[in-house]
């Protein structure tokens, strides 16, 4: 396998590091699904407390808590005994905590505009299609793949046994004007591998 590894123009990141901050972070998707589960579940649970209470108070329990046996067994249980309990609980807090403070990872590429106000992305997907759709028009290129990577775009073709190093360049200059009709920001180095094939 021949590796050609080489920053093409268009393809490294030409645009300020501002709007490809402002485009993550609008693009950045949102913890609605665990959020929302754990503020129904928060919800529920200290709402039937609280009304457990209340009407325990007013003197006719709803009993759908089982406040009695909660407070016997609270009474029957030393510290020691709850620490293994005290740990998962404070684990899962913790990791409710970190998904909701570590942002997702986005499914859209960030895409130039000329507008400041105006973010528009490329699933990632689309963006591997057409890349490979450019590869696959050069001359002698029977396959190609594409993988995103964080800094790195990774396209792997497969030619034929008579194929050299400039079909390498021209591989990588048809991706780094895809790269560049297209607009996406941030998205780095293109590495270019050739796999000949088997006879």
């Amino acid at each position: 396998m021949t590796t050609l590894q080489q920053i093409l123009p268009g393809a490294g990141v030409t645009t300020q590091h501002t709007g490809l901050r402002r485009a993550s972070r609008a693009l950045r998707p949102a913890r609605a699904v665990p959020g929302a589960a754990v503020a129904l579940a928060l919800a529920a649970g200290l709402g039937a407390t609280a009304a457990e209470v209340v009407s325990g108070l007013l003197g006719q329990p709803l009993g759908w808590v089982p406040v009695n046996e909660i407070v016997e067994a609270a009474g029957k249980t030393t510290w020691p005994e709850l620490s293994e309990a005290a740990l998962y609980v404070a684990g899962a807090g913790g990791l409710m905590l970190a998904l909701a403070v570590v942002p997702g990872r986005s499914r859209l590429v960030p895409v130039e505009t000329s507008d400041p106000l105006i973010v528009i992305g490329i699933t990632r997907s689309g963006l591997r299609r057409t890349l490979r759709a450019a590869a696959q028009q050069v001359a002698g290129v029977e396959k190609a793949s594409v993988r995103l990577r964080r800094r790195t775009i990774e396209v792997t073709v497969v030619t034929g046994a008579e194929s050299s190093g400039t079909m390498l360049r021209q591989v990588g200059s048809a991706v780094g004007d895809r790269l560049a009709g297209v607009g996406t920001l941030g998205t780095g180095e293109v590495v270019v591998r050739l796999r000949r094939k088997a006879v």
